[in-house]
C-alpha cells in the first residue's frame, strides 16, 4: 500500500500500482465519471498515471477550466483522425487549444470548405462513439523520428527534430491514428462533450510567411450543449452587429480592390468621424494638450536611428525619392520626436502634452485584414509627453483621468461599466505573444522562460474571457498563485507566500482579477521595501454568513510610515486597487469593496462580498 495526499490535505491509502482512475473510484463513482485528468505534484498527468507514495493529487474534472483544456486538446487530436480517414494524402502540422476550443493545421492540396466541416465533424462523432481508448507511448528520438517518417509527416519529423535533446518525447496513439504529443490526454474519446467546428483559414506553417500556407480548421467546445448552444448563439448575435456589416449597411465605409486594406470613408462614415475627432480635440484640449501633425513619408535614416529598419521593413511600404530611400511611417513617436528636438526646451516648458492625429500605413498580410479592426493605413491617436522625472506620477494619473474621462462621458448604464473596468486590463497582445516566446523557448530548450511564460498564460487566461466578469473562486486562486509564482521568480524566492482558503468556498462566484491588484501592493510597497527582515505575504479567504472577505497581509512597513496606524482613504489608492474596489461597489452595493490598514506589524488589505452579488446583479 502507498499514500496520497489530496487537494484537501487528507492522506488516503491505496493499493501500488494505483491509478489516478482508481484513486477516483475509490472516492466515489460520480468523481470517477467526472475526471479528466490527475494533478500529481503540481503537472498535469493522465487518468492511467501510476501513483507513487507521498504523491500529492488533485483529480481534475469537467467543472475545472484545466479539465476543459484537456477535453478540447483531445478533441482536436480527434479531428486530426477523422480528417486522416477522410483524406488520406493530408499531412498533420500542429493541432494546439485556444480560447473557448482548438484548432489544428493540415497540408493538403485542395482547400477545405464548408461541405467539408460537416463530413468531419460526422467522422468526429463515429470516433467518440468508437470509445477508442488514447494510449501515452514514450519513445527514444531515434523511434519518434522512423514512426512519422514511415507515416509520411514531414512536419512532425521537422518538430521532432526542433525538440531540444534529452527532451522526453511522447507519442498518443488512438485505433491507428498517432500523434507527437506531451498530453495529457483523456482516457478515451468518448469522453468528449460537446464540439462545433467553426471555420477554416489559412495559416503559415510555424507563422512564418516564408514557409507553406496550410489549413486550419478551427472548433469550439464545451462541458455540456447548453454551454456550446450560448456560445453559438452569442457569436451568431455578434455577427448581426459586425461593424463590417453594419458598416456597409450605414454606408459609413467601403473597400474596393483597387486598395484591399486600404478603407475608404463615405459621406455618413466622414460626419462620424469628424464628430469624433472633435470630441477628441475638445479633451485634449481640455487637459492642457497641444495638437502637432507630422509628414506621412520620411527619409531611411531616421528609420534606422529608430529601429524600424532594422526591425520593421518588411511591414513598411518604400519608395525612392531623388535617389534616396523614403518610407511611409508605420506609427508616429520618431517624428513626434523630431518635433520635440526642433528646439531647445527649459525645463520651466515641462511637462509638455503633445498629441497627433497621425495617419500611419503598416504592410499588413492579406490574411490578417479584418474590416477596419486590421488594415493598412490608418489615424493613431498618439500623445507625447516630455516631463521631468518628479513630474512622471501625477502624469501617469493625468492619462488615467483622461482614459476614464472619454469613457464615463459616454458610458453611463451599469453592465456597460462593469465590462469598461474589466477591459481596462487587456491584456490580448502580451497573451498571443507569450505563445510565440514559449515556442521559441521550447525549440532552444529554455526551460526557465518556458516556465515563466505558462504562468503568465495562466495569469492571463481568466483576463481574455471575453464578457465575463465572474467566475468561480477556484479560478482567481489559480490565477493569484499564477502571478505569486512569477513574482517569486522575480525576486529569487526572496519571499514567503501563506496561503488559508477554505476548499468549500472553492465553487462561490466571484468578479474576476481582484485579488491580484491587492498583491501586487503587498510586494510593490511591502515586500520590495523590506531592509533587515525577510517579507511575509499571508492571503485568506473565508466566510461569515453572507459575506466573503479576502485578505491579503504582508510585513511592510511603507504604508505604517506614511499615514501611521490607522485605515487609507479610497482616494489614496492606487489605480488597480481603486479599480476593484469600484467593480465590487458596483457589483454588491455600498458597505462592500476595498479597506487598507496600517499598523506597526504591516498592512492588510481586505476584500468584502456579498455572497449573493449573482443574484443582485441579474436583477439590474
Amino acid at each position: 500500500m502507498i499514500n496520497v495526499k489530496l487537494k484537501d490535505g487528507s492522506i488516503r491509502e491505496v493499493d501500488e500500482n494505483s491509478t489516478i482512475l482508481d484513486l477516483a473510484k475509490s472516492i466515489s463513482k460520480k468523481l470517477a465519471k467526472s475526471a479528466v485528468v490527475g494533478e500529481v505534484n503540481g503537472t498535469l498527468v493522465d487518468l492511467a498515471y501510476k501513483l507513487q507514495n507521498n504523491d500529492e493529487v488533485n483529480i481534475v474534472t469537467y467543472d475545472d477550466e484545466a479539465g476543459i483544456e484537456v477535453m478540447r486538446h483531445t478533441t482536436s487530436h480527434v479531428m486530426a483522425q477523422a480528417v486522416k480517414r477522410l483524406y488520406k494524402d493530408v499531412k498533420l502540422a500542429i493541432g494546439p487549444t485556444i480560447e473557448n476550443g482548438f484548432y489544428y493545421d493540415f497540408d493538403i492540396e485542395t482547400p477545405f470548405n464548408n461541405e467539408d466541416l460537416v463530413k468531419i465533424e460526422e467522422e468526429m462523432n463515429k470516433i467518440i462513439k468508437e470509445d477508442i481508448l488514447l494510449e501515452r507511448m514514450v519513445v527514444s528520438r531515434e523511434e519518434a523520428l522512423k514512426l512519422m517518417e514511415g507515416r509520411g509527416e514531414p512536419y512532425k519529423v521537422e518538430l521532432i527534430k526542433d525538440l531540444p535533446e534529452g527532451e522526453t518525447i511522447s507519442l498518443y496513439k488512438q485505433g491507428n491514428f498517432i500523434d507527437l504529443c506531451r498530453g495529457p490526454h483523456l482516457l478515451s474519446t468518448k469522453g468528449i462533450k460537446d464540439f462545433k467546428l467553426t471555420s477554416v483559414a489559412g495559416a503559415y506553417w510555424k507563422g512564418n510567411e516564408k514557409n507553406k500556407m496550410l489549413q486550419r480548421i478551427y472548433g469550439v467546445a464545451f462541458a455540456n450543449k447548453e454551454i456550446l448552444k450560448t456560445y453559438l448563439d452569442n457569436i451568431e448575435e455578434a455577427k448581426k452587429r459586425d461593424h463590417r456589416k453594419l458598416g456597409k449597411e450605414l454606408k459609413l465605409f467601403t473597400f474596393v480592390e483597387e486598395g484591399p486594406g486600404f478603407p475608404f470613408f463615405l459621406p455618413k462614415g466622414v460626419v462620424l468621424k469628424n464628430n469624433l475627432i472633435n470630441y477628441w480635440r475638445e479633451l485634449h484640449q481640455k487637459a492642457g494638450y497641444v495638437e502637432v501633425e507630422t509628414p506621412i513619408m520620411l527619409n531611411k535614416k531616421l528609420w534606422e536611428t529608430s529601429g524600424h529598419w532594422d526591425h520593421y521593413k518588411e511591414n513598411m511600404y518604400i519608395s525612392m525619392i531623388d535617389e534616396e530611400e523614403f518610407a511611409l511611417k508605420p506609427m508616429n513617436c520618431p517624428g513626434g520626436m523630431l518635433i520635440y528636438k526642433n528646439e531647445t526646451h527649459s525645463y520651466r516648458d515641462f511637462p509638455m502634452r503633445v498629441g497627433e492625429l497621425g495617419r500611419v500605413h503598416r504592410h499588413e498580410l492579406s490574411g490578417a485584414l479584418h474590416g477596419l479592426m486590421r488594415v493598412r493605413a490608418f489615424t493613431q491617436d498618439d500623445a507625447h509627453i516630455f516631463m521631468l522625472p518628479e513630474q512622471i506620477k501625477s502624469e501617469i494619473l493625468g492619462v488615467i483621468k483622461l482614459i476614464d474621462e472619454v469613457y464615463k462621458s459616454k458610458l453611463d448604464k451599469k453592465s456597460l461599466e462593469l465590462d469598461l473596468l474589466q477591459s481596462k486590463i487587456n491584456p490580448h497582445f502580451l497573451y498571443n505573444n507569450l505563445s510565440a516566446i514559449n515556442w521559441i523557448a521550447i525549440e532552444k530548450g529554455e526551460d526557465r522562460i518556458y516556465e515563466i511564460t505558462t504562468e503568465l498564460g495562466t495569469f492571463y487566461r481568466t483576463a481574455l474571457n471575453k464578457g465575463i466578469n465572474v467566475d468561480h473562486l477556484n479560478v482567481e486562486v489559480e490565477n493569484i498563485k499564477a502571478y505569486v509564482k512569477l513574482q517569486l521568480m522575480a525576486h529569487d524566492e526572496g519571499f514567503d507566500v501563506e496561503y488559508k482558503i477554505e476548499p468549500s468556498l472553492l465553487d462561490q462566484m466571484v468578479p474576476i482579477f481582484i485579488l491580484q491588484p491587492l498583491v501586487e501592493n503587498a510586494i510593490e510597497h511591502g515586500i520590495d521595501c523590506m531592509r533587515e527582515k525577510r517579507g511575509k505575504i499571508s492571503i485568506e479567504i473565508y466566510a461569515e454568513n453572507n459575506e466573503l472577505y479576502m485578505t491579503v497581509r504582508d510585513n511592510g512597513l511603507e504604508l505604517y510610515e506614511k499615514i501611521g496606524q490607522g485605515k487609507m482613504s479610497h482616494e489614496e489608492f492606487g489605480y488597480g486597487v481603486s479599480n476593484v474596489d469600484k467593480r465590487i461597489r458596483i457589483l454588491c452595493g455600498e458597505g462592500y469593496g476595498v479597506e487598507i490598514f496600517a499598523g506597526p506589524g504591516g498592512t492588510t488589505s481586505i476584500i468584502k462580498l456579498r455572497r449573493d452579488f449573482i443574484t443582485l446583479e441579474r436583477k439590474v
